[in-house]
């Protein structure tokens, strides 16, 4: 189910599309931005855990890898060399938040390892 509806290329998104509740954009001002921080909007560090339960589950490194391949575009696409804090849930999952999202740098290259 959390593959099904929340995974996105960049990480997991903050809740599914078909709740209600789901704001699929992260832009506009501060409020609008805050309104949708867990509405839907996507969290790069959140990969991490999915990876590891992934590989828990399926013990296939090559399909878990797979879920971080989005990631080498966009380290030279945003913010050069990083990863940022958020995307929005929509595609094309525009990034946003922090340009340089430590947490997010870190999960990946934790879950990167894990499936070595």
């Amino acid at each position: 189910m959390c593959a099904r509806q929340l995974v996105t290329p960049f990480g997991l998104r903050s809740l599914a599309p078909n709740h209600p509740d789901y704001q699929g954009a992260f832009r506009g001002n501060l409020f609008l931005r805050d309104a949708a921080y867990h509405q839907g909007t996507v969290w790069s560090w959140l990969i991490g855990a999915f990876v590891e339960a992934h590989l828990r589950v399926y013990g296939d490194k090559a399909a878990a890898r797979a879920y971080l391949f989005a990631y080498a575009n966009h380290l030279n696409e945003h913010g050069l060399g990083t990863i940022s804090e958020v995307f929005s849930g929509n595609p094309p999952h525009d990034p946003s938040g922090c340009l340089a999202q430590a947490w997010g740098v870190a999960e990946v290259l934790r879950a990167w390892q894990l499936c070595r």
